[in-house]
């Protein structure tokens, strides 16, 4: 018998056919990615490898800087057509010539036939980075909070008063006097941050502008106090200088006296684990990253969002005061004058941009700073490079971290949150699929 849906049945009769139902072909689905394409996928969009990449491209650019200035290459590029492999030839030896020097003069050097004195380049970076490292935590701690502390040069002025006038003002017994002075720097500095947090708190003031006015007002503080006998000028000078620390209140050396590197480097790396125990692990670090990333769902949550800006800026000036307590019982124990913050207020800035405002970054952004300090010193001495070209290196490196998207142009990096591309396999069997 025939079916009534069959199509001669309905012709006869002349019934329609009822169209058939179209058939579906599940597309096929994509292949999971592994494990070890997940993990490389996440560092090529993290942030870290963002600052790598920054690191490495200021310093193509900075290998570019040191071949131009270079008179050997100068003088070869006169004849570059008649003899092409001896500009290249003196493009290599400038660049590698100066880079070898930065590392001999930042982390150990070849040359010398012990190791106790081949390392000592690498304990003069770590001795340049302690108060990198101090300021730049407390940049970053702000940072964290939503608020940009950049009186980093009045916050250590202010802390090495206190501290220097401490250190050769009293005659206490040694470890009482060290622990003394460093604590009178530190609040200092703390109390010192801490106006422009009650005014931002209380007034709405900004903390760029605020903390600016307090750079110069520290400055100029700390100057008088220099030129006026009975605060911080040395008995009987004339100049703007204050007396020696006393051996008492001076941090004690880490690896002997051939050696720069003093007990500041361990108080760093200890700052370090107390403000990633703070941000990672504490309440109040809850607290402020709370603020920081919306101040007003804080606010709503029932934080205090005022007296979180006060203590982020006390606990920031408190890093920041850290280093000048470093420059003067660590460095400068012979007596210092206005000029002791050397830029380190200012450097902190960056050494907390480049570290991502986290505390192991800033560990190991100001190691990196240290080191361009030190081993720049080592490429003008040794190579004729000059000592502005690490600066401009320097600031390089802040430009390419502010620009990620560039960063990533220049490397094909993907951006984040971005779905990992199909391969053309997969793409031409979906569609025959299809």
């Amino acid at each position: 018998m025939s079916s009534p849906n069959d199509p001669d049945v309905a012709l006869e009769t002349g019934s329609q056919v009822p169209p058939e139902e179209p058939v579906t072909v599940p597309e096929p689905e994509a292949e999971p990615p592994s494990r070890w394409s997940r993990a490389l996928r996440e560092i090529a969009t993290g942030n870290t490898i963002i600052s790598v990449l920054a690191v490495v491209l200021a310093l193509l650019i900075g290998a570019i800087m040191i071949a131009f200035t270079d008179e050997r290459v100068q003088e070869t590029a006169g004849y570059f057509f008649a003899r092409p492999t001896d500009t290249f030839r003196a493009v290599w030896d400038s660049v590698a010539g100066a880079y070898s020097a930065f590392f001999q003069g930042a982390v150990y050097n070849f040359r010398r036939p012990e190791f106790a004195t081949g390392i000592r380049p690498l304990t003069e970076t770590l001795t340049f980075a302690t108060p990198l490292i101090a300021a730049g935590l407390g940049v970053a701690l702000a940072f964290r909070v939503g608020m940009f502390n950049i009186g980093g040069r009045g916050q250590m002025l202010m802390a090495s008063a206190a501290a220097g006038w401490v250190a050769f003002s009293f005659d206490l017994p040694w470890g009482v006097h060290m622990l003394v002075a460093l604590l009178a720097g530190l609040l200092a500095g703390a109390l010192w941050a801490g106006i422009a947090g009650v005014l931002k708190a209380r007034t709405g003031a900004h903390e760029v502008i605020v903390t600016i006015m307090l750079n110069y007002v520290a400055l100029y503080l700390v100057t008088w106090m220099l030129r006026t006998p009975g605060l911080l000028q040395a008995p009987g000078s004339n100049n703007p200088k204050t007396p020696p620390m006393k051996d008492t209140a001076v941090f004690p050396d880490l690896l002997g006296p051939q050696y720069n590197l003093h007990f500041g480097f361990v108080l760093a790396l200890a700052a370090v684990v107390l403000v990633w125990w703070i941000l990672d692990r504490s309440a109040l670090g809850f607290q402020f990253r709370a603020v920081g990333e919306n101040p007003n769902a804080a606010r709503v949550a029932g934080i205090n969002v005022k007296s979180m800006y006060v203590y982020a800026m006390l606990i920031s000036g408190a890093l920041v005061g850290l280093a000048g307590v470093s420059q003067v019982l660590g460095t400068v124990t012979t007596g210092f004058s206005s000029g002791i913050d050397a830029g380190i207020g200012f450097d902190a800035i960056t050494v907390a941009l480049l570290g991502r405002s986290t505390p192991w970054g800033v560990l190991a952004a100001g190691i990196l700073f240290g080191a361009f300090k030190a081993g720049g010193f080592a490429m003008q001495a040794a190579e004729g490079v000059p000592i502005d070209i690490v600066l401009v290196v320097q600031s390089l490196i802040v430009l390419f971290i502010a620009a990620p998207p560039l960063v990533r142009a220049i490397f094909r990096l993907p951006a984040p949150g971005s779905r990992p591309k199909r391969s053309r396999r997969n793409a031409m069997k979906e569609v025959t699929a299809k």
